[in-house]
């Protein structure tokens, strides 16, 4: 009988969690506050931004001196850091310190320090609140929430909202609830039951009930068309700001950042089955960045740059998708980019050419290359120097290049190098110009109409480049543009099906004719959702693949 009173005692006792992971997420160091003027323009994910005293004059593009940035790689804290994963498993808890990013509006910004391992970590429960982050520097404090609001509005009388995914500040979904494909899903506890907080594998979404779907109109077969991919497999971090480099039939995505903190985790979507696999990768694992540029040298990726709250790096990873393991070439020369984020990176003949960004003071225009025909030692080399703040010479004062920018787009076609739009902190452009890497001769295109952008895609497709979402300096868009490079001329055309929210900070690749486009950021929500524009004719024009840019 005691023997038995003591067994029901045991089984009595609260048992232990299994399997429970506890991430930290890395610190963002807390900004100086600004005086009383309004600070000078600077290009990064503007995060950071909206936590700040002065009111923010009316502009139409993030940007906002942060602090010095500060190199935390050193850290002991780091290394755990590098070996955790889904870092959206777990949420964290704000401390008092600042930090820019806001996940409620009502309390004030607060940062979030990496908690011990010993402490619990609790889950959050769903704020009905607007997160404010990239566009909080567009315009004012009331126009912004004005134009998050009629967004928002705009969007629930378009779409059904069961149609968007659940984004990284979701709580636990409500009983009986189907998981959103793509988002992690917690289960509780009992016999029998994975443990509380553990991530679940998401299964391949059910075909929607005719009753309760959306009424799409039939799309004509030379119409280009727009739907939500049915992901399933691993769960994953909504995400904006981050890469997504395409090897093969794999979407490489890493990096980016929520509603909360920058990841340094890496996620491989299948673009053919649209499945998520989150890969166990070894070697120098990146700190978590975001707006980093990632190319795709061959079977490898190159990371340069980005930054995480007020830090900016000036770093080199590569990635070998092979093994999956993670290194840092030698850099061979004392000539390297000063620290940046929001720039691009193209690959031209073993070279990468970086162009723009902003390093946390200003906006760049500068362009460098650099050689990657050996991965694990390579060189840097300034091709293009950079010039005054607004592109002109201070001699001629004509216009030789680009004013300095960052999310912008940067697309190689040839030997020609086109950008197109972006931001310097205080300006959206809508400017295309044209850099020959052969003869270092920049060229301003010439348009009658034009579109303002930033955070948006550009995807070469044959002759056409295609820009999707972004900013237009009022608000966010979900229009598709292409751009012809042959006659260079704009050409908005008409899309078909349900197309996604108005959002930038995404990221899109082609693959089997059709443009994939992965997370992104709407003024409220960070999403994990991925959207197919299937291109139908728009793929295969006549002039595809014989065309040259003559500017």
């Amino acid at each position: 009988m005691a023997d038995q009173a003591r067994g029901a005692a045991r089984e009595r006792l609260p048992q232990p969690p299994q399997n429970i992971k506890v991430v930290r997420s890395q610190k963002i160091a807390p900004v100086s506050p600004a005086d009383s003027r309004p600070p000078p323009p600077e290009l990064y994910d503007a995060a950071e931004a909206q936590d700040r005293a002065p009111p923010i004059p009316r502009s139409h593009t993030p940007g906002h001196l942060s602090s010095k940035s500060q190199d935390r790689r050193n850290r002991p804290a780091d290394i755990a850091i590098r070996q955790r994963s889904q870092s959206s498993a777990a949420a964290v808890t704000p401390s008092s310190s600042s930090s820019g990013i806001t996940p409620t509006l009502n309390p004030p910004a607060a940062s979030f320090s990496a908690p011990s391992s010993k402490t619990p970590i609790p889950t959050p429960t769903r704020q009905p609140t607007i997160v404010e982050n990239e566009d909080a520097t567009l315009a004012s404090g009331r126009d912004r929430q004005d134009s998050s609001a009629g967004s928002s509005s705009k969007e629930s009388a378009r779409r059904p909202t069961a149609l968007r995914s659940t984004s990284a500040i979701a709580g636990r979904p409500a009983a009986g609830a189907t998981p959103v494909p793509g988002t992690v899903t917690r289960v509780g506890t009992g016999r029998g039951a994975p443990a509380k907080g553990a991530e679940v594998h998401t299964p391949f979404p059910p075909l929607a009930d005719p009753k309760t779907a959306p009424d799409v109109l039939a799309a004509p077969s030379s119409g280009m068309y727009w739907s939500r991919a049915p992901t399933s497999g691993a769960p994953h971090t909504a995400l904006r700001a981050h890469t997504t480099t395409l090897v093969g039939s794999n979407v490489y995505v890493f990096g980016g950042c929520d509603s909360r903190a920058c990841f340094n985790e890496l996620y491989v979507l299948d673009a053919d089955g649209f499945y998520w696999s989150t890969p166990h990768v070894v070697g120098d694992v990146p700190v978590p960045l975001r707006a980093m540029t990632c190319t795709a040298v061959g079977k490898k990726l190159v990371v340069f740059g980005g930054g995480d709250g007020p830090a900016y790096y000036n770093d080199v990873y590569v990635l070998d998708t092979v093994n999956l393991r993670w290194s840092k070439p030698r850099i061979l020369g004392d000539k390297v980019p000063s620290k940046r984020r929001a720039h691009t990176a193209c690959l031209y003949k073993n070279g990468i050419y970086v162009f723009g960004g902003g390093d946390g003071v200003r906006a760049l225009n500068d362009i460098w290359r650099l050689d990657v025909s050996d991965m694990t030692k390579m060189s840097w080399k300034l091709i293009s120097a950079p010039s005054s703040g607004d592109g002109r010479s201070p001699v001629t004062g004509k216009d030789i290049r680009p004013k300095a920018r960052g999310y912008h787009t940067a697309n190689m076609v040839g030997s020609k190098l086109i950008i197109y739009g972006g931001s310097d902190g205080g300006e959206c452009f809508n400017d295309v110009w044209v850099y020959d890497v052969e003869t270092h001769a920049w060229k301003a295109v010439s348009i009658p109409v034009t579109y303002r952008r930033l955070s948006h895609t550009a995807t070469i497709v044959g002759s056409y480049l295609f820009v999707i979402g972004g900013h237009d300096g009022n608000e966010y868009s979900d229009d598709v543009l292409l751009l012809n490079l042959v006659t260079m001329a704009w050409d908005k055309r008409k899309v078909y099906g349900l197309p996604p929210s108005g959002r930038g900070y995404h990221g899109t690749v082609l693959h089997d004719s059709r443009l994939l486009m992965i997370g992104g950021f709407d003024g409220s929500e960070v999403f994990g959702d991925v959207w197919v524009l299937e291109l139908a004719v728009h793929s295969y024009y006549s002039q595809i693949s014989h065309f040259t840019i003559e500017v």
